[in-house]
């Protein structure tokens, strides 16, 4: 066998591995960026779900600060209509 085939059969063989250590490191580059943007998924949901809307809870919250003015303008208006009745 000559040597210029030797030679080839070398730098073919160092090409590939060459090839396949950069090929792994992007398989391990490209893991990384999915766990990070795993956790940037996480965090997006978590403050979708924070900030969802409040609409039911508000109505809630709505009624019992109305029957709380009413009762303080109750409060309030009593003094004055016994302080008239005297």
């Amino acid at each position: 066998m000559p040597v210029a085939a030797i030679a080839s059969i070398a730098l073919g063989l160092i090409l590939a591995g060459a090839i396949a250590f950069y090929l792994f490191r992007v398989v391990l580059i490209l893991r990384s960026a999915v766990d990070s943007l795993g956790k940037v998924t996480f965090g997006v949901r978590a403050i979708a779900f924070r900030t969802e809307p409040i609409e039911p809870v508000l109505a809630d919250v709505n009624a019992n600060l109305t029957a709380v003015a009413e009762a303080l303008e109750g409060l309030v208006s009593s003094p004055a209509d016994t302080v008239k009745a005297s």
